[in-house]
């Protein structure tokens, strides 16, 4: 086996320990920063990924989650259980304003379609296997495709273990492949959620905001067949018996304990080069913030009278709400900062280390300038379809996602585009049925309409030829001719009943050229210049892999002749992070941030409407000092949220903050404002978590919902 850039990259002595989204196997490189900040358990024993603590931590597939009793129960964020919430919410049973309990078994609902508990099993590296050295001859879609069809081969291989879902995933911008085996277990259901006035207590007021009063907590339940295997919801399922879980701490926390965070980061970008950064915060997400912005009071104003629909789409907005905030939050930090100008003076100082010999400029040189180039068409293009992308209605996108299906069916499954293989028809079926809950034909055309406006008064030579013809599209078109063109086409459509939808799951090309259905003569007329471009895509993908592997095999080198660890960038893949629970100085305003807050500022803030309406029976607990057993001695109060010094991002929400023994001590749930820029630059003086304390969750489950049998199984009784 070829030795890992990532354990070459590492140095004990480099990065200071709160930062860093550490990958299991890279931990014993770290051992003395974790000793030294206070870890009982040893280092190495994190690297066992079906041993204790690893084997009690799962994945949502874009939250993170823990099994916190012998029996399957799942602990993650409210926000993360909000769309199963949703699901099973109507006008007249709102569960998302009134919460939920299940007091045994048969109560539990099942989850949202599509919804999963990942338990990862092994992380293997298999880079000579994806770019072997046939494949590292290649370039452009050649590239593309080897990598894939390999990728695919290696999936498959591990896939032959029946229920499990294995995937491939690229370290380093493509330097290094690992393939992540996963159990996968398909009947989620929901236990319990708090009403919004706990869950989403200060909605998107607070959100990314400190002091924090969010009791953003949730359960599912992993059901499996009655032989233990992964099975789709059955009634004679029975919940799934996990090697490993959580136990509660057995005493609270407080400012300055370790603490560590596992679970399953999304995407950070720190060592993306300059024009990215240039690209990012000068276009993209301002482009982002807008089209958020005008899409949340378009919902709004298309769902006021109407409380199912509203319900339909309460998912949707509370995710637009949430990155909206968050991609503004960045934008401000951004404009005060010399991010792109250090940036910058960090890739010239890598160039002129690489132009130092001549093998090293031999070796990276030509990537370095030829990487700035892809990277500047890639952006153009997204630059020009950026309205056309949203210009699509759902259904026709619902459509084309369908007759792709079909075509791909007519191969061998190897030879199937990744995404449409067999292993990926569940999702598929899942997402169709899904549309019966979170969509509306009234809303989707307003957001349609909005978005293809704009598309349809660019120059025709900035549009896309084909999908003009489609819609029927013109030069010069009014606002109400594109609606009378869109009403055209919803209406010569069946795929808004859902029976009509699900029947075309696995039918034949041949059957959708024979429809008369607008929405999928659409989809067939638009498949060949749709994998046309996709070529062209791959073309200039196949490309950017190549020459942005090397340019981070380049910067590791350089950054490991200084003496400096290099972690990779977060990829949706198990990462542990650790640090101290700590307030600090705001600098913004001169003022300073408790490490904790308490009940107190709940009923400080409550005005019983709104984003800030805690139920009436948690305000007279509070008001009472019904406090229990669950009262921190010196802040005399139960507490809510606390502060820690933790590397996060999205895709951590829900995951499992453990104390020194490896105990349960809260879930992370969110960042502050002012840090969340940290997924670009990494500030070690300002980045704050923050955590809901188990102390609260238990509190609030016992006193104000009474979820008695889910203490009792959780052995906090």
């Amino acid at each position: 086996m070829h030795k890992s850039l990532i354990a070459l990259a590492i140095l004990s002595t480099a990065a200071h320990a709160d930062e860093g989204m550490w990958m299991p196997q890279q931990l014993p490189q770290v051992a003395k920063q974790l000793k030294a900040a206070g870890l009982k358990l040893a280092p190495a024993n994190l690297t066992k990924l079906t041993e204790f603590p690893m084997g009690a931590i799962v994945s949502l597939g874009g939250c993170s989650a823990s099994f916190v009793s012998p029996q399957g129960l799942v602990a993650t964020n409210h926000h993360c259980v909000y769309g199963s919430v949703a699901h099973n919410s109507t006008p007249e049973r709102d569960l998302l304003a009134n919460g939920f309990l299940a007091h045994d078994f048969g109560e539990e609902l099942p989850a949202s379609p599509g919804s999963r508990i990942f338990v990862t099993k092994a992380v293997t590296d298999v880079s000579k296997q994806v770019v072997t050295a046939d494949v590292a001859k290649l370039s452009g879609k050649k590239r593309s495709d080897a990598i894939e069809k390999n990728q695919k081969a290696i999936q498959a291989e591990c896939e032959k273990d029946e229920g499990h879902r294995c995937t491939v995933s690229s370290y380093y911008g493509g330097l290094e492949y690992y393939l992540i085996k996963q159990l996968e277990i398909r009947d989620v259901r929901l236990v319990h959620a708090p009403p919004a006035g706990v869950g989403k207590f200060g909605g998107d007021t607070d959100n990314w905001m400190w002091p924090r009063h969010t009791g953003d907590y949730g359960f599912y339940r992993a059901y499996v067949s009655k032989d233990g295997k992964a099975a789709d919801f059955s009634k004679d399922n029975v919940p799934y018996l996990p090697q490993h879980y959580l136990k509660l701490a057995k005493q609270g926390v407080k400012e300055g304990d370790f603490i560590m965070v596992l679970g399953y980061p999304g995407r950070t970008n720190r060592h993306r080069l300059p024009s990215e950064v240039a690209y990012t915060f000068d276009w993209s997400y301002p482009a982002f913030v807008k089209t958020s912005a005008e899409n949340l009071a378009i919902i709004a104003d298309a769902t006021k009278d109407n409380k199912d629909t509203a319900l339909k789409y309460a998912s949707q907005v509370a995710s637009i709400n949430n990155y909206y905030k968050n991609r503004q939050g960045m934008l401000d930090s951004y404009a005060g900062s010399d991010m792109l100008q250090r940036k910058t003076a960090e890739h010239e100082a890598l160039k002129t280390w690489i132009n130092a010999t001549p093998a090293r400029k031999a070796e990276y040189a030509g990537d370095i300038e030829l990487v700035e180039k892809l990277i500047a068409q890639r952006d153009a293009e997204t630059k020009r379809d950026y309205f056309l992308s949203s210009s699509k209605p759902r259904l026709l996108n619902t459509a084309r996602m369908l007759y792709r299906l079909a075509n791909e069916n007519t191969k061998p499954d190897a030879e199937r585009k990744a995404g449409y293989q067999v292993r990926d028809v569940p999702r598929i079926k899942s997402s169709v049925a899904a549309l019966v809950r979170n969509y509306d034909e009234k809303v989707d055309k307003a957001l349609v309409i909005n978005s293809l406006s704009k598309y349809a008064a660019l120059p025709a030579a900035q549009r896309n030829a084909d999908f003009d013809a489609v819609i029927g599209i013109k030069d010069g078109m009014s606002k109400a001719d594109l609606q009378a063109a869109l009403d055209t086409l919803y209406a010569g459509s069946k795929l808004g009943d859902a029976a009509e939808r699900t029947s075309w799951v696995g039918k034949t090309p041949e059957e959708f050229k024979a429809s008369n259905d607008a929405f999928i003569k659409a989809a067939v007329a638009m498949y060949e210049p749709d994998m046309k471009e996709e070529a062209q895509e791959e073309e200039l993908g196949g490309k950017l892999q190549q020459a942005y592997a090397n340019y981070m095999k380049a910067k590791i080198a350089f950054m490991h002749s200084k003496g400096q660890a290099v972690y990779p960038d977060a990829n949706s893949t198990l990462r542990v992070t650790f640090g101290q629970i700590a307030g600090r100085d705001h600098g913004a305003d001169g003022t300073t941030w408790k490490a904790f807050t308490t009940v107190e500022g709940v009923a400080a803030k409550a005005t019983g409407v709104g984003e800030f309406n805690a139920p009436k029976a948690q305000l007279a607990a509070i008001k009472a000092k019904d406090f229990g057993k669950y009262a921190d001695p010196k802040l005399k109060s139960v507490p809510v949220a606390y502060l820690a010094t933790l590397d996060i991002t999205g895709g951590n929400s829900g995951s499992a903050a453990l104390n020194a023994k490896g105990e349960w001590i809260g879930l992370a749930f969110d960042g502050t404002l002012d840090s969340i820029i940290s997924d670009w630059d990494f500030n070690q003086a300002n980045t704050r978590d923050i955590q809901v304390d188990l102390r609260y969750i238990l509190w609030n489950m016992k006193h104000v919902d009474h979820a008695d049998n889910l203490l009792k199984e959780m052995k906090a009784e």
